[in-house]
């Protein structure tokens, strides 16, 4: 399936963590090893952080533009997330697999319950969790593109991501990024063999 097969089923690897918990850099690293994996891209109201790029990180939309898309049903699922929205475009992901791809998708915890609704049979939700609140306090500043009351914001949004990562399927600390990547990989193997079976 990893090469994409029409006569085999695809799977969605849903990867969430908290805001600086790593999930963006992981998944660019399993990307780099498995360059046959798809990627869906989100869109969002947000503002674009340095070096990202309209189309390849996200689409950034206006939130008119993001009301449109919604009234239009273009969305596998929405939500507000730190005072944005963020959406998961159907027809990209539809078309990975209905290919037999692995689609990786970078979503929040609600998002990744309302894949799993959507598609019970082909999701994987992988949950990142922080070695610690100090960690992830250091990487959301070390990134520099929000202010204290926005880490705050994001810190305090922790207990709750942290309640729908029990439904995951796994749950990672993501302390060693070369480790937190082999065993990401490892659990897509495992749930395309599965799918398989």
């Amino acid at each position: 399936m990893n090469k994409g097969n029409k006569n085999k089923p695809g799977l969605l690897c849903v990867i969430s963590s908290p805001s600086g918990g790593g999930k963006t850099t992981v998944i660019r690293a399993v990307r780099q090893q498995h360059p046959e994996y798809g990627y869906s891209i989100s869109a969002t109201t947000r503002e674009r952080r340095n070096r990202e790029s309209h189309g390849v990180d996200y689409y950034f939309l206006t939130d008119r533009e993001f009301d449109r898309y919604i009234e239009k049903g273009e969305f596998i699922e929405w939500a507000n997330v730190h005072s944005f929205r963020y959406g998961t475009l159907k027809k990209p992901v539809e078309k990975l697999l209905s290919a037999g791809k692995v689609v990786l998708l970078d979503l929040d915890v609600v998002g990744g319950i309302n894949v799993r609704k959507t598609f019970p049979n082909q999701s994987l939700l992988i949950f990142l969790a922080p070695p610690s609140l100090e960690e992830l306090q250091r990487r959301l500043q070390g990134r520099k593109s929000e202010g204290p009351a926005q880490i705050q914001e994001r810190l305090a949004r922790i207990p709750f991501e942290m309640k729908y990562a029990e439904e995951y399927d796994v749950q990672i600390v993501n302390r060693y990024l070369k480790k937190t990547v082999k065993r990401v990989a490892e659990e897509i193997q495992k749930a395309i063999v599965k799918l398989e079976a």
